[in-house]
């Protein structure tokens, strides 16, 4: 899968490279809602004492930014590369405890914040200022930390903070798509759905899988 997505990545980028026609570039960030598809909780089996049954998932909120390059095929499509700075994770919530140091939380909180690079390639229809867009998208995690805490009776008893980056794939695929709309000012809204199709953890025995949705605006020079 990841060969499938370089491949097309490179012949896209070199197509475009000897067109004829002029891109133009952007920026855009927004903010991101992300999980894990599949055995979320387990994929942190080797960092957690987890209870089983007492643990629940929740989306964590992150941001994204970075830059994009419109190039048009048509009088309607186009094809835009672009390059974001993206973080992903999810939130444990919860029972359990931190491997070594025998402390069971009580109201415990696991939050995974994962930083990556996402490099989409889509291929976008653009109907009077309505945007439809969908392609492969190939991520790079540059970090991931995991911080847990704990508390009782309102006070804080467990703060800490892991380097967890060693228990997830460097390299992440998938697939990306939404709508959007552009104006005539320049300024332009997107809502995408991420749905990564390459297994996160770095053994590959847990089936999990990052999914996220993104609401950005940007604007194009």
């Amino acid at each position: 899968m990841k060969k499938q997505l370089l491949l097309f990545v490179s012949i896209a980028i070199s197509s475009l490279a000897i067109s004829q026609v002029t891109p133009t570039f952007g920026l855009r960030a927004g903010l991101s809602s992300s999980g894990m598809r599949g055995d979320a909780v387990n994929s942190l089996k080797s960092t957690l004492d987890l209870a089983n049954g007492n643990i629940t998932t929740v989306n964590h909120t992150g941001f994204f930014a970075g830059t994009y390059a419109t190039i048009p095929v048509g009088p309607v499509f186009s094809v835009e590369p672009a390059l974001y700075y993206s973080q992903k994770g999810y939130e444990l919530k919860g029972a359990f405890s931190i491997k070594g140091l025998n402390f069971l939380g009580a109201n415990a909180k696991a939050k995974l914040n994962s930083q990556y690079i996402d490099i989409p390639v889509l291929l976008k229809a653009n109907i009077n200022g309505f945007q439809v867009f969908a392609g492969p998208q190939l991520s790079y995690l540059v970090q991931a930390d995991l911080k847990t805490t704990a508390g009782a009776l309102g006070i804080n008893i467990l703060n800490r903070k892991l380097d967890v980056s060693s228990q997830f794939n460097r390299w992440d695929a998938g697939v990306t798509g939404g709508i959007g709309y552009s104006f005539t000012n320049g300024i332009n809204v997107m809502a995408a759905y991420d749905y990564g199709l390459s297994k996160v953890d770095a053994n590959s025995n847990v089936n999990s899988y990052n999914r996220s949705i993104k609401v950005g605006i940007g604007f194009k020079f």
